[in-house]
């Protein structure tokens, strides 16, 4: 039996990247993983890989997590379909790099929305079937800029450190209830994300792509590699196989030594 056989995960921002990753890796191991992302189309191909290589149940949902109502009926969707939600891994995000000087407003509220208010909108829709269930795992998709912070970052920043207050809030709340909440602070990994930094950076400080790449984002690194989208799964799926409270408010760095606590 795998480890997740009959388990309703709902990945958020889950067509591309990190979040693809972790949903076809529940799908390895028995999930249903609903694809939540603003791009429908490409969460239904997403859906149709999995299905393809695993050939059990996967969903696709139109998602805004920064629209209440979108995320209110994303979640009931799923429900109807499935009965339930067992995990969510709140994942969607963006980056914005400005000097803070002239960081802009709407870039700032832009970033926090969808980070924490999409974490918060989204949590709060499965809690309910959680707390009805007695059964929840909720993962945030933090950084090791949960924990560190890097120039030209201010929201960004500001925003995965505010995800690890969340999740400590939630494990509080939700012991109960048997739902535990964790947050995976990830490195550098190299995700289209990551790739469109790597110039913008380059500019932002007068140095060379290269230089971005070993002198900034891989510098504090013990080998100069970047994080893989596979080391993050391995990590959020770890939190989510958790079988008590014993792993619940924690934050777990992945990120080759970068950041050591």
């Amino acid at each position: 039996m795998a480890r997740f056989d009959g388990k309703v995960a709902i990945v958020t921002g889950a067509a591309s990247g990190i979040g693809k990753e972790i949903a076809l890796r529940f799908a390895a191991e028995g999930a249903i993983a609903v694809i939540a992302d603003l791009n429908l189309a490409a969460a239904q191909a997403t859906v149709e890989e999995i299905k393809a290589a695993h050939g059990g149940d996967a969903f696709a949902v139109a998602m805004n997590v920064t629209d209440e109502a979108a995320v209110e009926q994303g979640v009931a969707d799923v429900v109807a379909k499935y009965g339930k939600v067992d995990i969510l891994v709140s994942n969607a995000g963006i980056q914005i790099v400005h000097p803070f000087v002239d960081f802009p407003y709407a870039d700032w509220k832009k970033l926090l929305s969808i980070h924490l208010d999409g974490a918060f909108l989204t949590t709060r829709a499965c809690l309910k079937h959680m707390y009805a269930a007695n059964y929840g795992r909720v993962i945030y998709t933090g950084s090791v800029h949960s924990k560190e912070a890097s120039k030209l970052k201010a929201p960004y920043v500001a925003a995965k450190h505010g995800l690890i207050g969340l999740a400590k809030v939630l494990a509080k709340e939700g012991a109960e209830h048997n739902v535990t909440a964790n947050v995976v602070c990830p490195g550098f990994v190299l995700t289209p994300l990551v790739e469109k930094q790597i110039p913008e950076q380059a500019q932002a400080l007068g140095i060379s792509e290269e230089d971005v790449v070993k002198t900034v984002m891989l510098k504090e690194t013990v080998d100069g590699q970047f994080t893989t989208t596979d080391d993050v799964a391995d990590a959020v799926l770890f939190f989510a196989a958790a079988t008590t409270n014993a792993f619940t408010g924690q934050s777990l760095v992945v990120s080759h030594g970068w950041f050591m606590q």
